[in-house]
């Protein structure tokens, strides 16, 4: 850290004891944080300069593809440097930004940052660890190759550089418009000789992303050049198109700074202007380098912790410092923005935010910031708001004006109803109300199925398991807000939706497990990471019904046997099966810290009267998992909720269930935090408080507890507790206490007891297609049910045919069933087709389909049924790779039409047409006829999902045909997935 004037500290802290509380800014918190953690490893953050929740981040980019670990344009592991860009994403798992890529140079400008496949001959430069540092609002770095100094600075919407060159008639500036994402359009216009600006447009994770700058000098160039298609002119004042880059040249001095001004908007280039006159209109880089630190230091010292060491406190900070940085605000500083619908909008009274990465986030960073962040909590809220007014939805991973629709649920109902319960809504909730109903009624992402049967099934959507999961729990939220409106109507019909996580727990597996065509999916791996799941197996959805937490227990059969599962998820061993998955890290067990269906799994002993579990546990994780270095996160970042796991844990509690206004205790790491809450009147400066008597890293697990001096055997705190500024107390010790009170309740509510469905049934046959006939199972696991069914397609109801042993049936058919229970509620109707074939062939691979996707198995390919144009249904096989080629054999010699089969092309998931189809016959399965070759008719480039029978013609006697579907081989250039293997996927042979 660079030493900061004593001036400037001493005049920031007047000003502190003028309009905030002085014990907030007695610690100056920013000197604590690491922006090179998460750099490395898979964290995926970048560490340039940023104000709390800016629009701008000021980075550098060492990669300029869209990897997986390049995400965030940064990656700790490299040594080139590629330019300065302004807009960068906190580790997710999808690139996007970039935009606006500054570099400076010396010597003869060249507008490829690598040229010839050599850097050296490009703008990019070689630069080293030793000669870069940052803290929060502030980076540098040495250039190796230029010998030129660059500092970066940031105010809300505008980037700061300051280039320091050598002696040079030749010192460049670089913009290029054409870096990372595709470039739809762009233009640069030059005003005079230190002033420019410009537009770009680009399609990324956000299919249309708009961006306009203007760019200011503080010295005037000598001269400039723009590049229109790598054509580059200097007689030209304007370029445009998709590929436009530009250079500007000054004579520089020794040691001679030059320092550029960049405004973005995304509404036009005058905000742009008027983002820079009103935040940056001075060119004192370090008045603003000392304004972002001091507004950091305002920020992190909402949270003050003591009684810990140095690298503990980096932990801490950096963890703070990266909860703080997304969402970002969109609106310019006169208030407008580019809205969802494209149009132009004036906000009122409020700032509009983007890049919420709801499926992470709502679980432990927006719960955090309900606490430090109220007046932003307002504002992101009024923004999820704004959004559903302009495109008729609450967003699900919306991203600059932009829904990706990425990750599962509709979670921006999860952050609405925590807000809501914690007293931190300020908007109107009837309004609000209806847009989360809107939201939970659509027919999208397998939600026509949900509603209509209780569950998806894989036939119904990918993700089947984890979006039947999470659309409970976001039901449970709606349920939540019902109440508060006193809409017992709306209650009812969503809390019974809320327990729609018993349709798919099999009691006999103890797990949450994929249906298809009525019944459990079979065979069942837990282990197995499919797309049945949302970047996770069985194991890692096994325990998520947070908003009925009392419930899975005793589905599970009780809190000892609940505890016993939990146990072995811990203990197990790590190893999975199946597809492979990037996020799947820092496991325990079957338990994942690294991607976050798991976070909230090792507070879950405090439901089953066991919390020193909880207590070792999030001591371990906070130990191993957190670290100060550069790979010193376990997983991505995601916008903020890897580190807010551990913020919210080091003060010793985590949000289990959001939307519940209390959290779960785990054990903290810090023998004080105090929490400066954001309310109206800060009472005096007065914190809540967290006091740890005795705390140690052997010392870690909970004797008893205090609540302003009054001893509590209930292991939770409520919301309520942190707005009255109270003090909790722990007495810790070195062993586990084992024996609190059976009579206090240790944990916080999590049960559902209003309006108990009747849980769906399951039919049950041996297969889906059947020979002479099949016999039909119904079965319920719920007791104390009747079962009733139909057949030919009929809906059951209470006057059907009453289920009591099994049945045959011998013709293609549909049946159909539903539970009532003793109430007289019914269940969901459930319903399963079997196909009659004139066929019992026999199915060999010559090479086996990929374990990643099985198609539910050989029968797949002649089920009678075939595959949509969703490939994470789960009804395809695939091949990686590799081609595809199997032998049927008909069972006797029969005159053969047509062979055939379906396949599909999703270009975007790296899935592709076959190059080919090839057919053999054969009468003894040794001697095959010449092949008799077709090809497919959709274009290599199609985007739009499609599928497509392949097929020839035949016209001669054959017992064995032989099918080759030649895979498409390496992915070209134009691909997203570059340099990797295709995909073939099938679903359906046809022989007539």
């Amino acid at each position: 850290m660079k030493l900061l004037n004593k001036g400037w500290i001493c005049i920031y802290l007047i000003a502190g004891i003028l309009i905030f509380p002085t014990t907030l800014y007695a610690q100056l918190n920013s000197q604590y944080v690491n922006p090179f953690i998460g750099t490395g490893g898979h964290g995926h953050t970048f560490p340039g300069a940023t104000l709390p929740f800016g629009m701008v981040q000021l980075s550098p980019d060492t990669r300029v593809d869209g990897s997986w670990d390049g995400c965030s344009g940064y990656h700790y592991s490299d040594s080139i440097i590629y330019g300065f860009s302004h807009t960068h994403l906190s580790g997710t798992g999808v690139s996007d930004y970039g935009d606006i890529l500054l570099m400076p140079t010396t010597g003869r400008p060249v507008l490829e940052a690598v040229k010839e496949g050599n850097y050296k001959n490009g703008y990019a430069s070689h630069f080293t660890h030793k000669n870069e540092s940052a803290l929060p609002g502030y980076y540098s770095v040495h250039l190796d190759d230029d010998n030129i100094d660059v500092e970066l600075t940031a105010t809300t919407r505008t980037g700061f550089h300051k280039y320091t060159y050598p002696q040079s008639d030749q010192s460049n500036i670089i913009l290029d418009l054409t870096h990372r994402d595709k470039t739809v359009e762009s233009s640069v216009k030059v005003i005079n000789h230190r002033y420019i600006e410009g537009m770009r447009r680009s399609a990324g994770w956000a299919p249309n992303q708009v961006i306009y700058f203007v760019v200011e000098f503080s010295k005037t160039f000598d001269s400039y050049g723009l590049s229109e298609n790598d054509s580059l002119r200097n007689n030209i004042s304007e370029a445009s198109g998709t590929n436009v880059k530009a250079y500007f040249r000054f004579t520089t001095s020794k040691d001679e700074s030059i320092y550029i001004k960049v405004g973005i908007s995304a509404v036009n280039i005058e905000d742009a202007k008027e983002n820079i006159d009103a935040e940056n209109s001075a060119w004192d880089f370090e008045a603003v380098r000392i304004n972002a630190q001091s507004t950091w230091d305002y920020e992190l010292g909402k949270i003050a912790v003591s009684g810990v060491t140095l690298v503990q406190k980096r932990i801490f900070y950096t963890a703070l410092y990266h909860c703080m940085i997304a969402p970002n605000v969109f609106n310019d500083v006169n208030k407008k923005y580019l809205g969802h619908d494209f149009k132009i909008h004036q906000a009122n009274h409020f700032d509009v935010y983007t890049v919420f990465s709801l499926w992470d986030t709502f679980r432990g960073l927006h719960p955090l910031l309900s606490i430090i962040e109220t007046k932003r909590t307002s504002d992101f809220l009024k923004s999820l708001l704004a959004i559903y007014h302009e495109s008729g939805r609450l967003p699900v991973w919306p991203l600059a004006a932009n829904e990706t629709d990425c990750m599962i649920g509709y979670h921006s109902v999860s952050v609405i109803a925590d807000a809501a319960v914690k007293e931190a809504l300020s908007v109107p909730y009837p309004e609000v109300f209806d847009a989360m109903k809107h939201s939970a009624d659509t027919n999208l992402f397998g939600l026509k199925a949900y509603q209509q049967q209780g569950y998806i099934s894989m036939d119904d959507d990918g993700s089947s398991v984890s979006k039947t999961l999470e659309y409970a729990y976001d039901d449970w939220c709606i349920a939540q807000f019902a109440m508060q409106l006193n809409d017992s109507a709306d209650y009812k019909v969503f809390i019974q939706r809320a327990q729609n996580w018993k349709n798919i727990f099999d009691p006999k597996t103890g797990f949450m497990r994929p249906k298809k065509n009525g019944n459990f999916l079979s065979p069942f791996d837990p282990y197995e990471v499919s797309f049945n799941y949302t970047e996770a197996n069985a194991w890692q959805y096994a325990f998520f019904a947070p908003q009925d937490i009392d419930g899975l227990i005793h589905a599970f059969g009780g809190k000892a046997k609940a505890a016993a599962k939990l146990d072995y998820l811990f203990s197990t061993n790590s190893q999975t099966t199946g597809r492979e998955q990037s996020d799947i890290t820092g496991m325990i067990g079957q338990y994942v810290h690294g991607n976050e269906p798991s976070h909230h799994m090792a507070y879950l002993y405090d439901y089953m009267d066991a919390p020193w579990k909880t207590q070792k546990l999030v001591h371990q994780i906070m130990s191993e998992f957190y670290k100060d270095a550069p790979d010193g996160l376990i997983g991505n970042e995601d916008c903020g909720q890897m580190s807010a796991w551990y913020v919210l844990s080091a003060m010793g509690f985590y949000s289990v269930t959001p939307g519940s206004p209390y959290y779960a205790l785990g054990t903290p790491a810090f023998d004080t935090v105090r929490i400066y809450i954001e309310t109206k009147d800060f009472e005096h400066n007065k914190p809540f408080t967290i006091i740890a008597h005795h705390l140690s890293d052997k010392s870690f697990y909970i004797q008893s507890m205090l609540i302003n001096g009054n001893p509590t055997d209930s292991l939770f705190i409520s919301n309520a507790s942190i707005l009255r500024k109270e003090t909790v107390e722990f007495e810790m010790g070195p062993e586990p206490k084992t024996n609190w009170s059976k009579q206090a309740r240790l944990a916080p509510a999590s049960s559902i007891n209003d309006f108990q469905i009747a849980v769906d049934p399951v039919i049950i046959a041996d297969h889906t297609s059947f020979h002479d006939s099949l016999k039909i199972e119904v079965k319920s696991f719920q007791s104390n049910v009747k079962l009733y069914y139909t057949l030919n397609n009929a809906d059951p109801d209470y006057r059907s045919t009453r289920y009591t042993i099994p049945f045959f049936i011998s013709k293609t058919d549909t049946v159909k069933a539903i539970a009532i229970n003793q109430k007289g509620q019914p269940s969901h109707m459930v319903s399963a087709r079997f196909i009659k074939t004139d066929n019992d062939w026999k199915l060999n691979y010559i090479k086996n389909y990929n374990s990643q996707y099985t198609g539910g198995g050989d029968e797949a390919l002649f089920d009678g049924i075939s595959g949509s144009s969703n490939f994470s249904a789960g009804t395809y096989q695939g091949w990686w790779g590799d081609d595809m080629e199997v032998i049927i054999d008909l069972g006797k010699i029969k005159n053969v039409s047509f062979a055939g089969a379906e396949f599909l092309q999703d270009m975007r998931s790296w899935i592709l047409m076959p190059e080919d189809l090839e057919v053999k016959i054969s009468l003894d399965g040794k001697t095959y006829s010449d092949p008799v070759i077709t090809g497919n008719t959709v274009p290599d480039k199609e985007e739009n999902p499609s599928t497509e029978i392949l097929g020839v013609a035949i016209n001669k006697e054959a017992r064995y045909i032989k099918i080759k579907a030649t895979n498409y081989g390496i992915l070209p250039s134009w691909h997203p997935g570059a340099g990797n293997k295709a995909w073939i996927f099938c679903d359906e042979i046809f022989i007539k």
